[in-house]
């Protein structure tokens, strides 16, 4: 099983920690990337114009600063660093004994900055999204396309792929078609009537990676397992769980809540 995250867009900083040292991280292979975008993203940080670059407002303006020296500032785990709806659903901070073990393994979040991020990973607080055409490197969903496919590919041929990514992180990796591909979507119910939700999408995408990684259960290996294991929410979580049917691209699990 493959569960990849979006990143959260708001970060805790570390008070201490580390500086971040790439050779630590997973996915060592990469690394020539990721320094790649490290670089182009602290010079561009150092702009008058970094916050309409990198399209964040000038609320965020010291957060864009801060990505001039992330190479020596402090770092964590990437699962105290992501913070957010999704992140505090998940608890990936709380996960210990077996159901850490499954994270380290089953559990990454593709990001603009490092392409994959492991929740054990130590790195610092940054600003940057997959939308950005970055100057020196290029849209950043094209720049980690083929690196990721690389590193992925493998993996989506013989895992389930649980994909919880929002359209911007799809664009840098897409499993084949003939791949046990899952993306999973959240609608809300009332009166009836189902609509796409979106803040509560992101705490029910949290709700259904922490279960998956902490049930005592196997884990799910194909997309009717993994319809199960998401219907024993219901009742709780979840008011209703739908597979659909197989076809070209991934099957869509959708999470009913209300």
């Amino acid at each position: 099983m493959l569960v990849l995250l979006p990143p959260s867009e708001g970060k805790t900083a570390p008070a201490d920690g580390p500086p971040l040292h790439l050779d630590a991280m997973s996915s060592p292979a990469l690394n020539p990337w990721r320094e790649k975008v490290l670089d182009a993203l602290a010079e561009v940080s150092a702009r008058p114009d970094a916050a309409s670059v990198l399209g964040v407002g000038p609320s965020l303006a010291a957060e864009v600063a801060g990505n001039v020296g992330l190479r020596a500032a402090a770092t964590a785990p990437a699962a105290r660093v992501y913070t957010g709806v999704l992140y505090a659903a998940a608890g990936l901070a709380d996960l210990s004994g077996p159901a850490a073990a499954r994270a380290a393994m089953s559990l990454r979040v593709v990001s603009a900055l490092w392409g994959l991020v492991a929740p054990d990973d130590a790195i610092p607080a940054y600003r940057l999204s997959m939308g950005v055409d970055l100057p020196g490197v290029g849209p950043l969903a094209r720049v980690w396309r083929e690196p990721l496919a690389a590193e992925l590919d493998s993996r989506g041929a013989t895992e389930l792929v649980v994909d919880c990514r929002s359209a911007a992180y799809l664009a840098a990796w897409r499993p084949a078609a003939a791949q046990e591909w899952v993306a999973v979507r959240v609608l809300r119910e009332l009166d009836g009537k189902r609509s796409v939700v979106s803040h509560h999408a992101k705490h029910t995408r949290g709700v259904l990676a922490r279960h998956l990684l902490t049930r005592a259960a196997p884990e799910p290996v194909d997309a009717e397992q993994l319809a199960a294991a998401a219907g024993e929410l219901v009742g709780s979580e979840l008011h209703d769980v739908e597979l659909g049917p197989a076809g070209r691209g991934a099957r869509v699990l959708s999470l009913v809540v209300r």
